[in-house]
C-alpha cells in the first residue's frame, strides 16, 4: 500500500510544467490601479474623499478624544 502511494506521488510530480514569465523591459506588467476615490462611495469626487479621510483620521486622534 505504501509503495503504491509513493509511486502515485512520484508520478504526480513528473507532470509539473515549468512556469516561465517573459518580461518587457520598462513596462509594468501588473494590474492597473485605480485611484482610491474612484470607488463606489465617492464616484470620482476627490474633494469628498479628502473630507472623509480627514474626518476618519480626526476620529482616530487620541489627543483630540482625550481633551
Amino acid at each position: 500500500m505504501a509503495a503504491g502511494v509513493a509511486v502515485a506521488f512520484g508520478l504526480a510530480a513528473c507532470g509539473e510544467q515549468p512556469q516561465v514569465v517573459t518580461y518587457k523591459q520598462g513596462e509594468y506588467q501588473g494590474k492597473k490601479d485605480e485611484q482610491a476615490f474612484a470607488a463606489a462611495p465617492w464616484n470620482g469626487n476627490k474633494a469628498e474623499w479628502d473630507v472623509a479621510i480627514r474626518t476618519r483620521n480626526q476620529n482616530q486622534n487620541e489627543y483630540k478624544r482625550a481633551n
